[in-house]
Formats: C-alpha cells, structure tokens, sequence
C-alpha cells in the first residue's frame, strides 16, 4: 500500500508510504481519496492526522511518471489529482498534518488540505514546480494564497524556493513548530482532544469556515446562522449546556 488509515482512540492516522520520499504517483494519490473518504464515513474516526513518516513529508509529485506524461494525458490526469487532495480538504472532521523533512510542491499542497499544521523544526516546505517549469496542479496557487496572502504565495510560487520551520511559522504556513522528535506526538494529542469533542459542532465549525471564505461575508454569516441554529437540535448541545450550568465550563462529556 502507498498509504495506510491506522485507527486508534477516535484518531484515524492517514499515513503516506511509499519511500523513500512518499512521491506522489497516480497510485498514491487515488489511495489518499480512498482513505480520506473513508475517514470522513467512519464513526470510529473522529480526528485525522496526515503523516508521511518520521524521515518525510512527501517531497512531491513523481517527476519521472509526469516526464513520461503528455498534454493529453495530464488533462485527462489533473482532475484526478486536484480530486484527491480536495477528499483530504473535505474531511468533515478535524485535520491536522504532522509535517517532518521535506513537504514540497504536491506535499506542500497535501499538508495545505490540512485545518492545522505542525512542523518539526528542520521541516522544509514549498512549491518548486516553477523550476520544473510548470506551476502548482494541486491546490497550491489557490489553497496557499488564502492561507498566506496573495503576495507571500506569489513570492514562494514564483521563486520555487524552500521555506524552513521559522519562516513558515512567521508568514502563518505552519501553526506550531516543535523538536522533530515531537511532531508526531503533539499532532496526535492534537487530534485525539478534539476527537473527544462535539462531532457535528466541530464538523459545523469547519465546514462554516471553509465555505465562508469561498463566498461574500452576508452569505457566510447565513452559513453560519444556519448551522448554530441546527446545532440546537443535537443531544451534545444538550449536554454541553446542562454540564455548563451545573458544572462549570469545559466538563462536558459529549456523545
């Protein structure tokens, strides 16, 4: 298997394998759509962490099978591919990537489809396919600009250069920055409080924040509206409000 979905306490470990460098080939990128939309049907999961390894990331597309690849074959290829990072951007749960080495054009991108990032402090991430030239064919010119900026995105797609830990932390294309002995750990524990949450509030959250910022604020604050006033009819609301009033805030058990 290039990629692998290990379950354990509520947290679905969504695993790229495929060394040495977790390329994403044709194969490896349909399996991550199979996997992520497993995580999204299974009750068992109720986090996500995206993980390439302790060594890697995943340093990005592979370059000899694109070689071999003409313009009629990536037309009819590039949907496929952008597909199978947008099953990992739709995940309707929680999803953080635990980035360690390289995460480069399309593992940049994958990391991207994560809600949170966090990155061991030798991580290098960006998107080199300008030396290559082409441009990012996986969300980069899209996903990256809405979470950096249009002229920091520009900056990195233009240059192709590599970022490290500190910068990335700076210009907000990581969150979190930890030893790289740790990332894994701290993405997981990440996961596993959030997997202990309220599902279909955190799956409102993220799904309102997403597709606030496909649209105009008015249309995304009826996103919003609709979803808290749906919320009032969920056993975990219940819950959450009563253990409030007669507990205190943060001791809810939710279902």
């Amino acid at each position: 298997m290039t990629a692998t979905l290990e379950v354990s306490e509520g947290v679905g470990t969504l695993r790229l394998d495929r060394p040495p460098m977790n390329a994403l080939d044709s194969a490896t990128q349909d399996r991550l759509r199979e996997l992520a939309e497993e995580a999204g049907r299974r009750d068992d999961v109720r986090a996500v962490v995206l993980y390439g390894g302790e060594k890697v990331f995943a340093a990005g597309a592979d370059i000899k099978e694109m070689q071999a690849m003409d313009h009629a074959a990536m037309v009819s290829r590039a949907k496929a591919l952008q597909d199978s990072f947008t099953a990992v951007a739709r995940i309707p749960k929680p999803v953080v990537a635990a980035v360690t080495g390289y995460a480069l054009g399309g593992g940049c991108e994958l990391a991207l489809c994560a809600d949170i990032r966090i990155a061991a402090d030798n991580a290098k991430l960006g998107q080199p396919e300008i030396l290559l030239g082409l441009i990012p064919g996986a969300g980069g010119t899209q996903r990256l600009a809405r979470l950096v900026g249009p002229s920091r995105a520009k900056d990195l797609i233009f240059t192709g250069r590599m970022v490290r830990a500190e910068e990335a932390l700076a210009i907000g294309l990581v969150d979190r920055v930890v030893p790289a002995a740790e990332v894994y750990e701290q993405a997981h524990a990440w996961a596993a409080k959030l997997a202990q949450g309220p599902a279909i509030a955190l799956r409102a959250a993220k799904e309102a924040v997403d597709a606030g910022l496909e649209t105009d604020i008015d249309t995304g604050l009826t996103i919003e509206r609709n979803w808290f006033a749906g919320l009032f009819a969920t056993e975990d609301r219940e819950r959450g409000m009563r253990s409030f009033v007669e507990e205190g805030p943060g001791k809810a058990k939710f279902v």
